[in-house]
């Protein structure tokens, strides 16, 4: 018996409609990520942020928050921006947790501390479940912090140099969520298109 979907509250961006479109079939990959940001609320500030000369900016498809809730900001026929490389062909799933907030690059930040709550985790295995039965190529998931590894000059000492991308970081769970969803962990291999995030 299918398990029932979960409660998915429809939020879309306001330039939802200005994202390339795709075919559900073209999806084979989840990238799941955390916002490195305090609440949900600021989360969505900076997905309404248009960044680009399309009208578009930066998002992931879903949030989930810290509770459970799921809010879904971008259709899957759509291309969210959310990872360098491999949007055409994944769905972003954004976990509200702080991360390394507010100073993302400083050198002397960059613990993750936050765990991610039960509650939290279990919304994103219902709606791992969910998608598996709406996107008939999805086989593989990865993490933010796989696929971009790229580093930078450290904001509080540039001699450093700390990654860009940590998220979800080291207290995701992967060997629960590994051993809970028939998805894969994605082998790293060249990216499929070039988008800077």
């Amino acid at each position: 018996m299918q398990p029932a979907p979960p409660f998915i509250h429809a939020h879309p961006l306001p330039y939802q409609h200005l994202l390339q479109a795709r075919a559900l079939t073209d999806i084979d990959l989840v990238v799941i990520h955390c916002t490195e940001l305090p609440d949900l609320a600021m989360a969505r500030e900076y997905g309404e942020r248009v960044l680009y000369a399309s009208g578009t900016g930066n998002s992931g498809h879903f949030y989930i928050d810290r509770d459970g809730r799921i809010e879904q900001y971008v259709a899957l026929e759509r291309c969210a921006h959310h990872v360098s490389g491999y949007n055409p062909r994944s769905v972003g799933i954004e976990l509200v947790n702080r991360g390394r907030y507010p100073h993302w690059l400083a050198a002397a930040h960059q613990q993750m501390d936050e765990p991610y709550p039960q509650a939290q985790i279990d919304a994103l295995l219902a709606l791992l479940a969910h998608l598996r039965g709406q996107l008939p190529a999805l086989a593989w998931i990865a993490g933010h912090e796989d696929l971009d590894q790229r580093s930078e000059p450290a904001s509080d000492d540039p001699t450093q140099r700390v990654l860009r991308k940590r998220d979800p970081g080291p207290l995701f769970p992967w060997p629960t969520l590994i051993a809970a969803t028939p998805l894969q962990r994605l082998p790293l291999d060249q990216p499929d298109d070039a988008a800077p995030l």
